[in-house]
């Protein structure tokens, strides 16, 4: 017997045998990661031998990347320079039928970045910016969503000149979501308390649906002046989903905005304006990777809005999409499942659902 999320899936499927017209375009950089293992990152002037090196490309190719497996055709939106960093880049999103919509540099490369991890999986980054970094005010203005498309903002895009574009497509989206026939997600990142004030405040008057981790939903807590009940222990088993609940209340209502906020295996906490918090069930998965899935799980939502989910329900693909993309790491990155595998994972689990808190 199908689940009810397996029969609205069959029901899509015999209404739209093709994939879905709606896009997904990526407003983010996208770049060269360098990842290395090492025993650990040396102090200045030591030494460190890496056991195993490989070259991924990262930032939101990862995003668009999960989008495109999902089955929603994929538009990256940012600058890619010329060179080698660039080639691999151009590669990859070749591989994985993204279309290019960006503009494109002949005097400079692409960036690239070092990641050494550790014994204890710590992380250390080291980034050489190149075109993805070198926008301006007009670097989007290629970007004309459709209705039904959406459009996809990292964190990543709002440190450098490149978010001068950012801002000036945040005032041409306007501040009424209602108004807009498409749907911008932001996806903050750990960089957001280097976001200038007034880059934020726009941000956040344009009220996109904000897909953040736990750690990025308290930073943006922190910039915009919510206080928090410090008694409330975030420790799995105590009073850990009592507190992602309030977090995603308190947060949800001073952005009025839809809001998810993502912890891994535990799943995923949505609030939309003037509704309840909603704890989407996550999936128990073996730590097989080094890095976070969370561009995939963003992926992945943003490819169900753009097939037509509501919120909560592409929240729900997203969860089962991370588990499976996690399990399915290569050289310690996730890898994003099809649609129909997401689905499939969902209909195979036993005792999920979503629950009011």
């Amino acid at each position: 017997m199908l689940s009810r999320i397996g029969e609205r899936f069959a029901h899509q499927l015999e209404e739209q045998p093709e994939a879905t017209p709606h896009k997904v375009i990526s407003l983010g950089h996208v770049w060269v990661d360098i990842m290395m293992n090492v025993d650990g990152v040396p102090k200045t002037g030591g030494f460190a031998v890496s056991n195993h090196t490989t070259a991924t490309v990262g930032g939101s190719y990862r995003v668009l990347q999960a989008a495109s497996r999902m089955g929603v055709k994929a538009e990256h939106a940012g600058i890619i320079g010329t060179g080698p960093w660039a080639a691999i880049v151009r590669q990859a999103l070749a591989d994985d039928g993204i279309e290019h919509i960006g503009q494109d540099r002949i005097d400079t490369d692409s960036g690239f970045r070092l990641v050494l991890s550790d014994e204890d999986r710590r992380k250390t980054y080291i980034a050489t910016y190149g075109a993805e970094a070198q926008g301006d005010e007009t670097t989007f203005d290629c970007v004309e969503p459709a209705a039904g498309d959406v459009v996809h903002i990292s964190g990543n895009t709002l440190m450098d000149h490149t978010a001068a574009g950012i801002d000036e497509f945040m005032q041409r989206a306007g501040a009424d979501p209602a108004s807009r026939a498409y749907r911008i997600v932001l996806n903050p990142t750990n960089t957001l308390s280097l976001v200038n004030d007034h880059l934020l405040e726009d941000l956040v008057l344009a009220r996109p649906i904000w897909s953040c981790n736990r750690q990025e939903a308290n930073t943006l807590a922190d910039r915009l002046g919510i206080a928090r009940d410090e008694d409330m222990a975030l420790t799995v088993g105590g009073g850990f989903d009592r507190a992602m609940a309030e977090l995603c209340r308190s947060l949800g209502e001073t952005l009025r905005a839809p809001l998810v906020v993502r912890a891994g295996s535990r799943g995923a906490w949505v609030r939309t304006p003037g509704g309840d918090v909603v704890h989407v069930d996550g999936y128990e998965t073996k730590a097989t990777h080094t890095r976070s899935a969370g561009a995939t799980h963003t992926g992945a939502t943003c490819a169900m809005l753009a097939r037509g989910w509501s919120l909560v329900d592409a929240v729900r693909i997203a969860n089962a999409a991370a588990s499976l993309a996690i399990q399915r790491s290569v050289n310690g990155v996730p890898d994003c499942p099809t649609y129909e595998e997401a689905i499939a994972k969902i209909d195979s689990a036993e005792g999920t659902g979503t629950t009011t808190v």
